[in-house]
This record gives structure tokens, sequence and C-alpha cells, in this order.
């Protein structure tokens, strides 16, 4: 009523026999559930996806994920910074070598996702684990609507059964994509630091972002990443 469509339309919506709602109505259910920025455009990209989708399941993922040579070099030159390539599902398609040192001895380090909620011992290096957790799950649910495919609806059916924690986060239904954000880390090498990770797309190649973590200038973080690349470098 709220949003000035009926109910049976409303009811089509939900179950999907409704697939090309105007950008009027999307507008409208976006104000009336009080959706913020992102979500309300979440909501428009899986309006839109609707059509698309099964062309884009039939994309050649190996092409997409295909990181660009000059991207490659660029995370090499970065030996002060972790950094690395991920895709819409938070695949890890590339990244250098102080991300190996950070990860070192970690299982399911091809995917952001597998590593936070499989793998036991990222809680000891992640402090705010929680928060990081909780912000990639929205990710994720972000993602839901590009028309991932059947890859995104295997990586989430096995979290869903592997973790409880996944399952109570990603009931939540939370949808950001904040690009700042602060990391407090405990290495067992070289005790805490705080990073701060910003993220890019990489140009060209819309389905993949660009990580990046940065220590403050001059702070005690940032001479921890450095220990932390002499050791590996030795």
């Amino acid at each position: 009523m709220l949003a000035g469509v009926s109910c049976d339309y409303h009811t089509r919506l939900e179950q999907g026999r409704e697939v090309n709602p105007s950008d009027q109505v999307l507008d409208a259910l976006a104000r009336v559930l009080h959706l913020g920025p992102e979500a309300a455009r979440h909501l428009h990209d899986l309006a839109r996806s609707t059509c698309d989708r099964g062309r884009s399941e039939r994309t050649d993922r190996a092409h997409m994920d295909r990181v660009h040579p000059d991207v490659l070099r660029l995370l090499d030159g970065w030996d002060d910074k972790p950094a690395f390539v991920i895709n819409q599902l938070m695949d890890v398609l590339a990244q250098n070598s102080l991300i190996d040192a950070f990860h070192e001895g970690l299982k399911h380090t091809d995917n952001i996702l597998r590593m936070t909620f499989l793998e036991p011992r990222i809680r000891e290096l992640w402090v705010n684990w929680d928060e990081q957790a909780r912000s990639r799950v929205a990710h994720l649910r972000a993602s839901s609507g590009t028309g991932s495919g059947p890859a995104l609806v295997e990586l989430v059916n096995e979290l869903l059964h592997a973790s409880e924690d996944f399952r109570q986060m990603w009931a939540k239904y939370d949808v950001w994509t904040d690009t700042d954000c602060v990391m407090h880390l405990h290495h067992a090498e070289t005790g805490d630091l705080t990073v701060r990770y910003q993220t890019f797309i990489v140009e060209g190649a819309p389905s993949q972002r660009l990580v990046v973590l940065q220590a403050e200038p001059g702070s005690p973080s940032e001479q921890a990443l450095a220990r932390l690349r002499a050791i590996h470098a030795r």
C-alpha cells in the first residue's frame, strides 16, 4: 500500500513471476523498505540481471578471471604493501609476496570467503574477525545481484553447509561494499599491526577488484610490515 502497488503485483515480484518492474516501482519499494543507497542499487541490479542471467552464466569465466600482465607487474612492484586481485566471488586471482607471507600455512587461500569461514587460524590473524567476516558476507550478497550464476550458488551452498557463522550472517541480508576499512592483525612473526585497505575496479576487467593494504606512514605497523618483508625475503 505504501509503495503504491497492488498486493497481487507485489506477490508476483516476490515469486519471480514479474521480471520487468519499472524503476519507479523499485524506487518506491526501496523507499518504503528504508533501504540505504547500496541496498537500493542492489535491488535495481537484481531486477536488471534477471533478463541477462542466462547469458551471464554462459560467459567464459576463465577469460574474465585472467589478470592483465600490467596488473601483475604492479602487484610485484608493491613489495612494501600487501596487495591482491579478486573476482566477484572473492577468488584470489593474483597476489604479491607480502600477501603470501601473511597467509603462509593457511588453507583455502584461493578464496577469501572460504579462508574466512573454513580456516580456524584466520581468527588468530584477524583480531576483528567478526567485523571482517560480516563485511565479506555483505560484499558477497552484493555480488549476488550481478549474474555470477552457478559458481555463486555453489560457493554459498558450500559455506551454508560448512559454517554456522556464515549461515547466521548470510541470513541477515546485509548489502554493502565499503572500500575504506580497517583491519587489526596479529601476526606470529611481527606481532600486532593495523592496516587500512582500499579496493579498486580494474579497468578493462570490471569483475576484478584490486585490493591494497597500507599502514600509517612511520607507524609501528609500517615497521612490522617491513620486518615481515625482510623475514620472507631471506
